[in-house]
């Protein structure tokens, strides 16, 4: 047994990976070198959670639709817009491409889409009451089923005229990510994405909420890791290639802490009541780097 509990097969069997390749011609070397790094005192995560080709291309299938549909809410997002016609448009678009929310019923979301706004960290329910108004930030995070494959990335939209501290928020946030994303190393630690977001947002005189992340996904809505934005380099699970997840971290521009709206279970609100903008990308370890996936 190997040090996830899958059994390997002899060298001239064939491999686990259903690649119909011998052992010894496929995931060999691999699995030695993450026995390897398991042995050594690195934190591996399973191999069942590493994506295939097949894989990749059926959560790229998937990212199109979600992309998609945030492209679509950018070319028609406004100021008198409520956040009820979000989820509308976010409806018609997924029936015409033949895919599905993955919010929707989720743990018991209500709705097809999170639309946060202003003070509103995330989960922020559609609402016919909220309707969008000049100077408004509003975080669209969408998450989509296709093919039986899951992606999920989100956007923040500026409404009009909004505030110059409020908007440098926003590009901040996206500048952190861009920071997550360069930190990825193939065989390296997940823990220097965070440390790279996070440093970037804080330099800039922000703070990082601390209880939401990202995570793996996939084949699965939420996988494992947990992907930490307050994280140090050097930490967490070893960034094996095939391992797909999202990088969004939730940038306050006051305090980190958060309040939960207890009426619902779900809206997660800055404890100060000052802004907060999240980005959101999902992407795959390569053997080179990484591929941006859905954005």
């Amino acid at each position: 047994m190997s040090y996830d509990g899958m059994p390997t097969p002899g060298r001239n069997d064939p491999c686990w990976c259903g690649s119909g390749r011998k052992y010894k011609k496929c995931h060999s070397a691999f699995d030695e070198r993450l026995e390897k790094l398991w042995n050594d005192g690195e934190e591996v995560l399973p191999r069942s959670l590493y994506k295939s080709a097949e894989d990749v291309a059926g959560i790229k299938a998937s990212a199109e639709v979600n992309t998609g549909i945030l492209d679509y809410v950018g070319e028609h997002i406004a100021a008198g817009v409520s956040t009820m016609d979000i989820n509308g448009w976010v409806n018609e678009y997924l029936a015409a491409h033949d895919a599905v929310s993955a919010d929707l019923n989720f743990e018991g979301y209500p709705y097809s889409v999170c639309t946060s706004i202003n003070d509103v960290i995330c989960h922020g329910f559609p609402n016919e009451k909220d309707v969008l108004k000049d100077g408004d930030i509003i975080n669209v995070d969408m998450s989509t089923i296709k093919g039986g494959y899951f992606s999920d990335s989100s956007r923040m939209y500026c409404i009009g005229d909004v505030d110059p501290e409020w908007r440098r928020l926003v590009e901040t946030c996206r500048e952190s990510v861009k920071a997550g994303l360069a930190a990825i190393r193939p065989w390296g630690h997940l823990g220097d994405v965070g440390a790279a977001v996070y440093k970037v947002a804080t330099d800039a005189g922000f703070s990082v909420v601390e209880e939401y992340g990202g995570h793996g996904i996939g084949k699965e809505f939420h996988e494992e890791p947990f992907v930490s934005f307050v994280s140090e380099e050097g930490t967490g699970p070893i960034l094996v290639p095939g391992l797909c997840f999202t990088i969004e971290p939730m940038v306050n521009m006051g305090a980190p802490g958060i309040t939960l709206d207890k009426s619902n279970g779900w809206i997660v609100r800055t404890i100060d009541g000052l802004p907060s903008a999240q980005w959101e990308v999902q992407v795959v370890v390569t053997e080179d780097g990484y591929e941006l996936l859905s954005w």
